[in-house]
C-alpha cells in the first residue's frame, strides 16, 4: 500500500467519534498523570510539551525518510528546464522545443517521484500525532484553563476561538511550528 493511501485511511478512521473517544481514553493512562498531583502541569504547558514531542519525532522521521538533496536537485533541474523551454519558445526554435518536450516527460516523472517521497513520513507522523490529539480532545471538556494570546487577550483554551480555530489548536500549532523549526535548524534537516 502506498503511504498516501495509508494516510487517507488513518484520517478516515479518525472521523469516527467512538474511535477518537476510545483512543483518547486509552492515552489518558499514559498522558493523564501530567494533569494530576504531584506533577499537575498547567494545560497550556502540557500542550507545549506534546507539541515539542510532535516537532521532534516528525523532524526525525523527515530527516531519515526524505532525500532533501534529491529534492533540491529535481527542483533546480526543473527551474533550468523551464528557463531553457521559455528561451526556446521566445526564439521560436521548433526543433529545440520538440527536444525539450520529450525531456519534459522524464522531468515530470522524476518530480512526481520526489514529491511522493515527502508523503512517506506522513503516515508515521499521523500514527503518533492523532492519539495525542484524541487525548487532548478527550480531556478538553474537563479542563478550565485560559491562555493569553497577543491581540486577542485571555481566552478559554477550550471554548475560545480565533476566527474559526479553537484556542488550544492554535496554541498547539504555534508551539509545534516554532519548536520544529528550531529542531530542524539544529539538526541541519534540509528544507525548501
Amino acid at each position: 500500500m502506498t503511504p498516501l493511501l495509508i494516510t487517507m485511511g488513518i484520517l478516515l478512521i479518525s472521523t469516527i467519534p467512538v474511535v477518537r473517544t476510545t483512543i483518547g481514553s486509552a492515552m489518558d493512562a499514559i498522558l493523564g498523570p501530567l494533569l494530576v498531583e504531584p506533577v499537575l502541569l498547567p494545560f497550556y504547558v502540557v500542550i507545549l510539551i506534546l507539541s515539542a514531542l510532535t516537532g521532534l519525532y516528525s523532524s526525525l522521521l523527515q530527516k531519515y525518510t526524505v532525500d532533501y538533496e534529491r529534492l533540491q536537485e529535481a527542483q533546480e533541474g526543473m527551474k533550468e528546464f523551464q528557463r531553457e523551454y521559455r528561451d526556446a519558445q521566445l526564439s521560436k526554435d521548433e526543433k529545440r522545443i520538440k527536444k525539450l518536450e520529450s525531456k519534459r516527460d522524464k522531468m515530470m516523472k522524476e518530480q512526481m517521484e520526489v514529491s511522493q517521497s515527502q508523503f512517506k513520513p506522513m503516515a508515521y507522523i499521523l500514527l503518533v500525532s492523532l492519539p495525542i490529539f484524541f487525548w487532548l480532545i478527550y480531556k478538553m471538556p474537563l479542563i478550565e484553563a485560559t491562555i493569553t494570546f497577543p491581540y486577542f487577550g485571555a481566552m478559554s483554551i477550550y471554548h475560545g476561538t480565533i476566527w474559526i480555530v479553537p484556542a488550544w489548536i492554535l496554541w498547539y500549532m504555534l508551539c509545534s511550528l516554532c519548536i520544529s523549526q528550531v529542531i530542524r535548524k539544529s539538526m541541519n534537516i534540509g528544507g525548501i
